[in-house]
């Protein structure tokens, strides 16, 4: 099944490139490797705000690195775009680093972070599993809940 067909079945259509909120570029390629800027989480268009732990459970922050994902998503066909391709040419997705905005107790920031590996996994299969880091921070930009980075291989 193609990378389109996954996200038809999934009921997924990918968000066209967002325009960076700050002084940065959404993304950079050097060589093979795709470095995607990180994207916060959204809900009907605006931050996703929230504290896990404290005004979000877990599932709520997986539901909003799930939202991430397919805006990663989005970001990373526009760069495969830019090279006169599509997601099938997705080599592998390499690493995630997930930002949490938590309370200082809370622990579960692996779990959030699934929200997105999980679906990646789902999209790309075997070429969507990835080395991950996921941290609990103070804040995020804009009050956000969850902001995630993505590195990916184009071949």
């Amino acid at each position: 099944m193609s990378i389109e067909q996954r996200l038809q079945a999934l009921n997924i259509t990918l968000p066209p490139l967002a325009k960076p909120a700050a002084a940065y570029v959404p993304f950079v390629q050097t060589g093979s490797l795709v470095y995607i800027s990180g994207h916060i989480a959204r809900r009907d268009g605006k931050p996703w705000v929230g504290q896990l732990g404290r005004t979000m459970t877990t599932t709520e922050g997986q539901q909003a690195a799930r939202a991430i994902a397919i805006d990663l998503m989005g970001t990373l066909s526009a760069a495969c775009q830019a090279q006169v391709g599509t997601l099938e040419n997705v080599q592998r997705i390499v690493k995630v680093v997930s930002l949490v905005n938590s309370a200082p107790d809370f622990t579960e920031h692996h779990l959030v972070t699934n929200g997105c590996s999980e679906l990646l996994g789902e999209i790309f299969g075997e070429r969507g599993a990835h080395a991950r880091s996921a941290f609990g921070v103070a804040q995020l930009p804009m009050g956000a809940c969850v902001e995630i980075e993505l590195v990916a291989e184009l071949g």
